[in-house]
């Protein structure tokens, strides 16, 4: 009987000491990850910041880590909204539009056939291509048809890609036209060297944090919903963009750079709602309307990005700053992403002048062929190598610091 509780009692003892080593290295990883010395300036602690921003009983406070989890529950309330609008607003909208909830053509029912796609490939070769016309004595040309009518029926109709795009062409013009009433009365706005003066004690107004955790939550809604949008060739891309975007935006806040912040969101809007629009207008067969907001995005995105951007924002963040309050480690980091976002801007500014011209020379803006169903004649399959769409848009419209246009977006070829 001894023997059985010692033995108990160094059972509880080595779980105690386990239980012990835990918290030890997790106390560790939270201190090395919350390093003072990395995430705010010299001479600056957390404990700086946890206490009240303004006047006792102002309510007013700074930024703090915990913040950002309420962009969770949000971020499911938005994806609650979305199919609402989706399926009361969205849908009846592509209706009257004339847009039909109808699939492409269905490819016959062949076993051999079926199970060729599921197992093997869904765009077999020449020479599988040619066993099976033996196999099944039917002409090559037949076999081809039938697959590419096969990939068709896994492809979403026109009406579910407009509804898509009609909330997120709805999000990002009302958040738009949201950041900028909230911007035109800040201070940062006319004057970017408030962005560091006093820096990090700059209160969070409702209105700021309101705003930030919003964007921060529609982001985590595109994460959740892309498992079940449109499935698009760049899904990885774009799961991984997301990723850095959310890492982005929780990153400036949980540093308080939240004024330079609400300026980048609310650059990169002014030109998502237009590619929405345009892709709209290329859903309900408006082409000229397509062509006019496509042009109209490409100037809008290349002054904003080109133009605006870094004599603005990068100006602010990398020699108004300095001048102010100094670099230190987390500074480097946030102005390094800053710096590869604008590289981006110029290989996508490259792609939409490069898109815009051949869509000039070809009279028009052709369609998105990464979600369009394929061409069903032998005539289309012939011409579609020589005419394919430039309308390469992304599965949620975003790449960005906040989400913005995904890479390739509007490029002749994938």
């Amino acid at each position: 009987m001894s023997c059985s509780c010692e033995k108990s009692h160094n059972a509880a003892l080595e779980l105690d000491f386990e239980r012990k080593m835990a918290a030890a290295a997790a106390a560790a990883l939270r201190a090395w990850f919350w390093n003072e010395r990395f995430w705010l300036p010299h001479n600056v602690t957390w404990a700086d910041l946890a206490g009240e921003a303004g006047p006792p009983g102002s309510g007013l406070q700074y930024p703090r880590a915990g913040h950002v989890l309420s962009a969770f529950p949000l971020a499911l309330g938005i994806f609650a909204v979305r199919l609402l609008f989706e399926r009361f607003i969205a849908k009846p909208c592509a209706i009257n539009l004339g847009i039909q909830d109808s699939g492409p053509h269905r490819a016959q029912p062949n076993a051999i056939l079926e199970k060729v796609f599921t197992s093997i490939t869904k765009s077999p070769d020449g020479k599988r291509l040619e066993g099976l016309s033996k196999q099944l004595d039917w002409d090559v040309r037949k076999i081809q048809r039938w697959f590419r009518h096969r990939r068709n029926q896994d492809k979403p109709t026109t009406l579910t890609k407009f509804c898509e795009s009609m909330w997120r062409f709805t999000f990002y013009l009302s958040i738009f036209f949201y950041g900028v009433r909230f911007l035109w009365t800040a201070p940062w706005f006319w004057d970017t060297r408030q962005c560091w003066y006093n820096y990090p004690f700059q209160p969070l107004t409702s209105r700021l944090y309101y705003y930030y955790i919003l964007e921060l939550a529609f982001y985590w809604s595109l994460m959740f919903s892309q498992f079940t949008d449109i499935k698009r060739k760049d899904f990885l891309i774009m799961f991984v963009h997301h990723l850095a975007t959310i890492g982005l935006i929780t990153f400036s806040y949980m540093n308080n750079m939240v004024r330079v912040g609400t300026l980048v969101l609310c650059l990169h809007d002014a030109s998502d709602f237009l590619l929405e629009a345009a892709k709209l207008a290329n859903y309900a067969k408006y082409q000229r309307l397509c062509d006019a907001f496509f042009m109209l995005f490409g100037v809008v995105f290349i002054v904003t990005r080109l133009g605006i951007y870094p004599f603005w924002i990068l100006n602010t963040t990398l020699f108004e700053s300095w001048e102010l309050i100094g670099p230190y480690p987390s500074w480097w980091l946030f102005n390094g992403l800053l710096v590869t976002l604008q590289v981006l801007h110029i290989i996508w500014s490259y792609l939409i002048i490069r898109t815009a011209y051949k869509a000039l020379m070809r009279g028009k803006v052709s369609k998105d062929d990464r979600s369009d169903v394929e061409s069903s004649s032998e005539e289309e399959d012939v011409t579609s190598n020589s005419t394919k769409g430039v309308f390469s848009t992304s599965s949620n419209g975003s790449n960005r610091v906040n989400g913005h246009v995904a890479s390739g977006q509007w490029t002749e070829e994938e």
